[in-house]
């Protein structure tokens, strides 16, 4: 009977966070039954209602641990999401020494992964004489930004946004300073020093996993390759994301039931992004404009982007959309609060385009579906994700954003109309349906599942050792 190897990784706050890790540690036990995975999970104020019931599908042979919360009175009022995210980590160091510590007494502890934003608590590896891994959960784009940010940091002057020449990162498309992630923005700001100090922290590490694979990104991972030299080993294991549930058809579905092939346009914007109430009042008139049918999981406005990344508001959204709009689209329409099981709406026959925020978790769900996108992003490394789909892999449209950062109605229609009635957004159809292939290929047989035997067999040998 083979040995029992055991990994303890460690998530950050956030579900967005929390289900890639989490899924990776099942791709784990799934393809090693012999493997035994301890999860913690860090959170600010009460874990999430989500995070709970998601953790309670584990198999036996992943254990969940949920650290002690961190209070929200110790943070600044206004502060930056990324920001909070790390504090919270920090925050939660002690007790994740003090569950190690417990763990490695009683098992050989084989390898610790942690999430990128859990970056400190790598440096635990070597005294519990375990492996360190990053587990990256975005784009070998967004890896090859970290990775070289170091770099860009001394050679450019000023600031990102205002460079009139790209910036060009090995393999990738050029990207324009005002789409790097959005702590990048001002470099005098916390947010950008810790993304800075993130970003110098990564070469410490034996491994970076990341959620990717070859077929989507061929030229940056192998531009990452030769960029580190073999000083640290890059995994890509995509497209790891979480499988739909089998629980009985709700609302949505069955109205998706009635709708024809590929007539509907799904528009989400993840599991933290909201919208301004302008920008609510405009995307409504907008998808009434356009004449197509739509599916919309719509939050309560806020004037901060990622408002509901690590908290959710009570009030009932449908109350703020403009007056009357329910009505008038109810043939077309539906409007969902707050939530709907994505993954199998993007699955259903009849949806035919996804209007996103961009999070890397819904474009490789839109990926492993053949759905082409409608990008617009709200924070983090969204806008880069938004400049590759667009223009590198040419399966999304963006819309134009005026002055003040709204996409008005008009555009708003023009836009849905492109993709879900005219040849361009056919081919770009045609060429997510591709993607999809590849996908589905680099799970089974191909690059993923073999990048994840080599670990796994790294990880099996020195367990043996």
């Amino acid at each position: 009977m083979a040995k029992t190897v055991h990994i303890a990784v460690v998530s950050s706050p956030g579900f967005s966070h929390l289900v890639p890790i989490v899924e990776f540690a099942k791709r784990l036990v799934k393809l090693h039954p012999n493997f035994h995975v301890t999860c913690f999970v860090p959170s600010l104020g009460s874990p999430p209602e989500s995070s709970i019931a998601y953790l309670k599908t584990l198999p036996s042979n992943i254990d969940s641990v949920f650290l002690p919360p961190i209070s929200k009175e110790q943070f600044p009022q206004g502060q930056y999401v990324g920001l909070q995210i790390l504090l919270t980590v920090t925050l939660s160091l002690p007790s994740i020494h003090e569950v190690l510590k417990s763990l490695s007494s009683k098992v050989r502890l084989t390898a610790l992964v942690a999430d990128v934003f859990a970056f400190q608590v790598l440096e635990f590896a070597k005294e519990f004489h375990a492996l360190s891994y990053y587990y990256f959960p975005g784009s070998a784009m967004a890896l090859s930004l970290f990775l070289h940010m170091p770099k860009l940091d001394e050679e450019v002057s000023g600031e990102f946004k205002d460079q009139v020449e790209p910036i060009r990162l090995p393999g990738c498309v050029p990207l324009l300073g005002v789409d790097l992630p959005a702590p990048t923005q001002n470099r005098s700001s916390e947010a950008y020093k810790s993304f800075l100090e993130r970003a110098k922290a990564m070469v410490i590490a034996d491994g970076i996993i990341f959620n990717t694979f070859l077929e989507m990104e061929p030229a940056a991972i192998r531009a990452l390759e030769e960029s580190v030299n073999g000083k640290i080993k890059l995994y890509p294991v995509g497209p790891i994301t979480q499988k739909g549930s089998n629980s009985e058809a709700n609302e949505c579905l069955r109205w998706l039931d009635k709708q024809p092939p590929c007539s509907v346009l799904y528009v989400n914007f993840g599991s933290g992004g909201t919208l301004s109430q302008h920008q609510i009042d405009e995307l409504a008139l907008g998808l009434e404009l356009s004449g197509q049918r739509f599916l919309w999981v719509l939050r309560a406005p806020s004037n901060l982007p990622s408002a509901a990344y690590l908290e959710t508001a009570e009030e009932d959204p449908l109350q703020f959309l403009p007056k009357g709009f329910l009505e008038r689209t109810k043939e077309k329409g539906l409007v969902m609060a707050s939530w709907a099981p994505q993954v199998q709406i993007l699955g259903h026959s009849s949806v035919g385009g996804f209007l996103s925020h961009c999070g890397w978790n819904s474009i490789l769900e839109s990926v492993q579906e053949g759905v082409p996108l409608i990008t617009w992003p709200l924070f983090a490394e969204q806008r880069m994700n938004a400049v590759m789909l667009a223009e590198g892999l040419k399966v999304a449209l963006r819309p134009r954003f005026n002055e003040d950062g709204i996409v008005e109605k008009e555009e708003i229609a023009k836009v849905i109309k492109c993709l879900m009635e005219e040849e361009i957004g056919e081919a770009m159809r045609q060429r997510m349906m591709t993607l999809k292939g590849f996908a589905a290929h680099a799970l089974k047989d191909g690059s993923s599942r073999q990048t994840l035997l080599q670990l796994t067999s790294e990880w099996e040998n020195l367990s043996e050792n």
